[in-house]
């Protein structure tokens, strides 16, 4: 077995190498990353990278055909990662999220055997209220980012038709410890302010909700889509990845966060605006499609997980969210370097 993963260099990238080294012991494992933030390590054990039997530097925009055909199973992980980022460079994160993340595809002539996963997210539900949403339901992606997820999900669509079995993971908001840890997911950035300024301030009134799902069960999730046959869903398969058990809040998070962590104040502005981003979401088709990967970490474990990480790191400014473990930050920095062009190609 043949693995590609695209963005392995990224957050959940090692996280999900070292898990499937483990689970499919015997696959080659080939990383292809373009190397932005290859750099940003925050472990000092062994990175997964070691554990690919490959690393390949390039960008998803220019892959080669000879190299891409020789894969079973393609793992989409690569793109620009986040709501900020993606408002930053709107049109850059439409070349490479939607139009790179095809263009792999596209270089293949022959899709009829192969296992394609596709990392999307939830946040393509937008401003969803309050009752779950299922995969059925309309969508309202509010970011580029988002628009970016929904026009990948409708082109695979239409790709199942020739044969691959496709399966695009809406994923809950990611946090927990990685070799390459970002901080501007909300509950790493609860975690990190707990530890470097002794409490957590949610800047908006707190109501939104946010389904949550660390990163370990995001792994584990990968891995059963691998292998999902097509009649476990069908040749596609859109399904929402996550937990009833990690769905949040904002302030009760907040206020869960500092109930594990001792001595954290909470603050919560009441007066603040609520952030338009707020959808619940119903879990029931991965609960039956994928009973034995569903989500196992706790919150208390990954809490803690990620503050023993996050006291690691040298230094750690109490601007953290102005700092290289913010993604934006990095990507700007490298273009303020001249290491990156306006279309986030290195120079």
């Amino acid at each position: 077995m043949k693995i590609l993963i695209t963005g392995n260099l990224g957050y959940l990238g090692p996280v999900v190498v070292r898990h499937l080294r483990t689970t499919i012991p015997g696959a080659h494992i080939t990383g292809y990353d373009t190397g932005y933030f290859a750099r940003c390590v925050t472990t000092d054990a062994r990175l997964a990278d070691t554990l690919c039997d490959e690393q390949v530097f390039g960008d998803l925009r220019d892959i080669d055909r000879d190299f891409v055909s020789g894969f079973d199973k393609i793992v989409l992980l690569a793109a620009i990662s986040n709501d900020p980022m993606g408002e930053r460079y709107a049109r850059v994160t439409d070349e490479i999220n939607h139009r790179g993340c095809l263009n792999v595809l596209d270089k293949i002539d022959d899709l009829s055997s192969k296992s394609i996963v596709f990392a999307s997210s939830c946040s393509m539900y937008g401003a969803g209220g309050d009752a779950p949403r299922k995969e059925t339901d309309a969508l309202n992606p509010l970011t580029a980012y988002a628009r970016s997820k929904v026009d990948v999900e409708q082109a695979l669509e239409r790709l199942a038709g020739r044969g691959p079995v496709i399966t695009s993971l809406r994923f809950s908001t990611a946090c927990g410890m990685s070799d390459r840890l970002r901080l501007d997911l909300v509950l790493n950035d609860f975690v990190a302010s707990a530890l470097v300024k002794g409490e957590i301030e949610v800047l908006s009134d707190g109501t939104p909700w946010r389904p949550l799902i660390a990163v370990k069960d995001m792994a584990r999730a990968t891995e059963w889509a691998l292998q999902r046959p097509a009649d476990n869903g069908g040749r596609y398969m859109a399904v929402n990845v996550g937990s009833d058990a990690w769905t949040y809040q904002i302030r009760d998070l907040a206020h869960a966060v500092g109930d594990i962590l001792p001595g954290v104040k909470v603050r919560i502005n009441s007066a603040g605006q609520p952030d338009k981003r707020s959808y619940r979401v119903d879990f029931a088709r991965f609960r039956a499609h994928a009973p034995d990967h569903q989500p196992l970490a706790t919150l208390a474990d990954t809490v803690r997980e990620l503050a023993d990480g996050i006291s690691k790191i040298p230094a750690l400014p109490s601007d953290f969210r102005s700092s290289d473990y913010v993604r934006l930050s990095v990507l700007t920095g490298l273009i303020d370097k001249d290491l990156l062009d306006s279309n986030l190609y290195w120079q």
